[in-house]
């Protein structure tokens, strides 16, 4: 308002001298689209509705936990089915074989979420594209696809991670999901999109190969993981769907009517030594990709996003069902022909399992080769946008200029003190040009239109440690 004093007195005016700030936005927000036991929130359904939880007891609250159940492919929901072989000499068990059948197809979003919260996952989304209880195989992909289309208009996550993904068996329409997730990664340039490989449909093909046919595009905004790894979480059965033969003093193994103490004619102690070998036994296999969502959060916060989310331990996990050597990564490292890297994760001698690779789908783009310098231009372009909304409609001149100039300046400059940039000083590291005659025209100014350029050199992981080494010749 414009000053106009009519009545004596003292007047007080603030004048702020500081200019606007950037507000870096955060990094690692996962969005999980799948399937879920229940998706309700005081009687209102959460089907198709993106929903942020901060823990795994949240999520049991809205969304339920493991159905112990299996889809038979047809849509009816049956239990796991367990076939276990016990042998009793003199009293005592000495030998239990459990065996967990079709587990393959088990809904996996809760086990999912126990494996990023286990890697230092925090908050993140959960869309339910349907509850457990109705989904069918059939249009898995067509319910998973529509609710990646509704994520889009959420603005806070980050990550797309499709953990009910291998529910749908053919090899194209998996790869189209991801392909939707890339194109929204793309399109809104605040995402990226984590990929797991698909065990395809025909079992002498080449899971890679498979992959690196299939129609991905937006090859820069995400990345994949192999193998499949083998956890230490349990599967949750019914003792009811748990099919006992019994072996008493060498004799042949009978079926045993039920899976209690009073059927197996033993205490309770060898009834629950028989149980604690079941979940030995039945460990769940996941894919990679929300263990390596829970790592990037992990990661972002306690060295920045800056930062390869690569060469770090992969928490709850016994081993990857398929063990990668150094000839065998360096297919999946590089790919000369269709470009789409491979992350590998990989068992080391005293080290344990780690996360063996950096690369975005875009192996062979310079500019966008590593998963770190995508996400952070993402941080980093996300921050100043919303940081500039201010500017909208104010007058297109020098002061703005300047002001908006100072904010992006001040905000590099303490990324590059934290270590995110390259270059032995500020101005070597980035440059932030706005202005009449450096980055606008007249018409840009008669438009109504303000261009502002920054360049970043953001800090690359070191891919490749080479050690030369040579004789010296002795010396007199």
């Amino acid at each position: 308002m414009a000053n106009n004093y009519k009545t004596p007195g003292v007047y007080v005016k603030e004048i702020s001298k500081l200019p606007p700030s950037v507000a870096q936005v955060e990094t690692a927000i996962p969005a999980f689209v799948g399937f879920t036991e229940k998706a309700e929130k005081a009687g209102v359904s959460l089907v198709e509705k993106p929903t942020r939880i901060r823990s795994l007891n949240e999520y049991e609250e809205l969304f339920g936990s493991i159905n112990p159940s299996r889809i038979n492919g047809t849509g009816t929901v049956t239990n796991i089915s367990i076939d276990i072989s016990v042998e009793i000499n003199s009293g005592a068990i000495t030998r239990i074989i459990p065996t967990l059948n079709s587990a393959s197809t088990i809904f996996r979003m809760y086990h999912s979420l126990q494996l990023y919260f286990a890697n230092g996952g925090g908050p993140c989304y959960i869309v339910s594209a349907q509850t457990t209880d109705t989904v069918s195989l059939s249009n898995a992909d067509t319910l998973i696809e529509a609710a990646i289309d509704r994520l889009r208009y959420e603005d806070e996550p980050t990550l797309i991670v499709l953990p009910d993904a291998h529910l749908v068996t053919n090899d194209s329409n998996y790869y189209n999901m991801y392909n939707s997730a890339l194109v929204q990664s793309a399109d809104l340039g605040d995402r990226f999109t984590i990929i797991d490989i698909k065990t395809p449909a025909a079992p002498n093909d080449d899971p890679v190969d498979v992959m690196r046919n299939a129609a991905l595009t937006n090859l820069k905004y995400g990345a994949v993981y192999y193998p499949t790894l083998k956890t230490t979480l349990n599967h949750l059965y019914n003792d009811e769907s748990v099919n006992v033969s019994e072996s008493v003093d060498g004799g042949a193994l009978t079926p045993v009517a039920g899976f209690n103490a009073a059927d197996l004619n033993l205490g309770d102690l060898e009834y629950n030594a028989v149980k604690d070998e079941i979940r030995k036994r039945i460990k769940v296999e996941l894919p990679p990709g929300s263990a390596i969502a829970g790592i990037y959060a992990r990661v972002d916060n306690d060295r920045g996003v800056w930062k390869a989310p690569a060469n770090v331990t992969v928490s709850s996990v016994i081993e990857p069902m398929v063990k990668i050597s150094d000839e065998d990564q360096k297919n999946l490292n590089v790919d000369t022909t269709a470009g789409k890297s491979v992350n590998a994760i990989r068992f080391f001698t005293g080290k344990g399992i780690l996360v063996w690779g950096a690369r975005t789908l875009a192996g062979n783009d310079n500019e966008w080769r590593y998963i770190s310098v995508r996400r952070f231009y993402n941080m980093v372009e996300e921050s100043v946008k919303k940081s500039s909304s201010w500017v909208v409609f104010e007058p297109n001149d020098a002061n703005t200029w300047t002001k908006v100039k100072s904010m992006i300046i001040n905000y590099l400059t303490t990324l590059w003190r934290k270590g995110a940039l390259a270059g032995p000083t500020p101005e070597s590291a980035f440059f932030v040009k706005v202005g009449l005659g450096e980055t606008m025209t007249s018409l840009d100014i008669l438009e109504g239109r303000m261009n502002i350029e920054i360049g970043m050199a953001v800090v690359r992981p070191a891919e490749f440690i080479i050690l030369k080494f040579s004789h010296k010749l002795q010396e007199a």
